[in-house]
């Protein structure tokens, strides 16, 4: 991922350095092992720990120069790394590495790297529900126009449509827990997972030790319905950006004007007009999240891999691991920033309702009249006429709000009552079950009315 959408936080974790870290880590913990189950001296387990954790703690740009030199003559990154470990612990580091297979290292690594990663994703989802909640609350019972095909439906709240968002990236947050379980897994197992040279608690013990579960037929890889699984996880996640993305783009454009992206001090919106107020987060997030979404199939397609491994998959995965999830750490960081901030315009809200002349509430007129005793079939002829003649004239001579022509109409004339047409009319109707609905999605119901 370019730096302009990077974080330093998820950078670091697909840094070089600290996939040589774990690679050590693992080969490390790997000896421990071995030396207790009596297999390798204890001193050498010893010496293998201290000498690799100073070269590691002593780390720098020319020991990954020498990795790259040996690379680039073995053909081999797992190789060029055990070449430069071996020159850093002397003879004792014969026994790095006893038994194990490249994929071992590397399988293992990518399972702590996707961990660490995850839970910097889940604390990013954190933020964006705490700012979620937070305009949920402030707005619970601000009045908007719900609107279904793009146009005015009938009136809801605008913390209600919040409280919505909020309980989609809580789904969004347990998937990813759920995802961050089934990769989180652990083979060290040898050459075509048999445990031929390895005793299969060398694993049981490396895997304790990095918080991960044995993988219970390793093959000679990490089976990968497991990380197509997680990344589907962080496209669906991506997918409920992009729908929040997409509500504040609309809510911003200058016809509707009932929310927007917080304009800083000094911000400009185009070079050419300077009138402009662009809902420039918004959309950076609608094409973020296509990319972490690019990474599916990719993922997918890395599942069928020949008999036992190959390393069809690795190419990939060397693209889709960080640009996915530092994608995503980006992207939900900014939707909390954005939320966090978002201008909030409830008059706007309010006179959007009625912009229409009164039609947003033919449906409560519609069973107003259905209670009073007429046919449903007749009252919704009776109200679409009226409704359409609203519509029809809006903003032209001859005008009548949708009221004015109830209150016209013959076929209501003395059929239901002047005080229920006005209760019928009410926007405020519409907020009796958000009490309840607060109370499913929060576990309170917070501020009344």
């Amino acid at each position: 991922m370019v730096p302009r959408y990077t974080r330093p936080a998820m950078l670091a974790i697909w840094a070089p350095e600290n996939r040589y870290r774990i690679w050590f880590e693992i080969e490390a913990l790997a000896c421990e092992a071995m030396a207790e189950l009596g297999e390798i001296p204890k001193d050498s387990a010893r010496t293998i720990r201290e000498k690799g954790d100073a070269a590691m703690a002593a780390f720098s740009q020319a020991d990954l120069d020498r990795i790259d030199a040996i690379e680039a003559e073995t053909r081999h990154d797992v190789i060029a790394f055990l070449t430069w470990l071996a020159e850093k612990i002397g003879p004792d580091s014969r026994f790095v590495h006893l038994g194990m297979t490249s994929s071992d290292v590397l399988d293992t690594c990518l399972s702590v790297q996707l961990t660490q990663a995850t839970d910097l994703l889940l604390a990013d989802l954190d933020t964006v529900l705490a700012a979620l909640k937070k305009q949920a609350f402030e707005h619970k019972y601000t009045l908007t126009i719900g609107r279904s095909h793009g146009i005015h439906a009938e009136p809801t709240s605008f913390g209600l449509k919040m409280a919505g968002h909020y309980a989609e990236f809580d789904r969004n947050k347990k998937r990813l827990e759920t995802a961050r379980a089934e990769i989180a897994t652990c083979a060290i197992s040898g050459a075509v997972g048999t445990f031929a040279h390895l005793d299969p608690r060398v694993e049981a013990y490396v895997s304790d030790k990095l918080g991960l579960k044995p993988e219970p037929v390793s093959t000679q890889v990490i089976p990968r319905d497991r990380h197509a699984a997680y990344f589907c996880a962080l496209a669906v996640i991506a997918s409920g950006i992009e729908r929040l993305a997409t509500e504040v783009r609309h809510l911003q454009r200058s016809e509707v004007r009932e929310a927007e992206e917080f304009f800083h001090k000094g911000q400009k919106g185009s070079s050419a007009m300077p009138h402009k107020r662009n809902p420039v987060l918004s959309e950076n997030l609608t094409g973020l999240a296509r990319l972490v979404r690019a990474a599916v199939i990719p993922a997918l397609e890395n599942v069928a891999l020949w008999h036992e491994r190959d390393i069809s998959h690795s190419s990939v995965e060397r693209n889709i691991c960080p640009d996915a999830t530092i994608g995503l750490d980006f992207a939900l960081a900014r939707l909390a920033g954005m939320m966090d901030k978002l201008m909030v315009y409830p008059d706007q809200m309010a006179a959007n309702i009625e912009s229409l002349g009164g039609v947003v509430h033919s449906g409560e007129v519609l069973l107003a009249l259905a209670r009073a005793g007429v046919l449903r079939e007749d009252a919704y002829r009776i109200v679409q006429r009226c409704a359409m003649e609203t519509w029809t004239k809006l903003g032209k001579p001859g005008f009548k709000t949708f009221r004015e022509n109830l209150d016209a109409d013959p076929e209501i004339a003395g059929r239901i009552a002047p005080e229920v047409l006005d209760a019928a009319m009410d926007s405020r109707s519409h907020l009796k079950a958000v009490d309840d609905r607060y109370k499913l999605i929060f576990g309170e119901t917070g501020p009344k009315a």
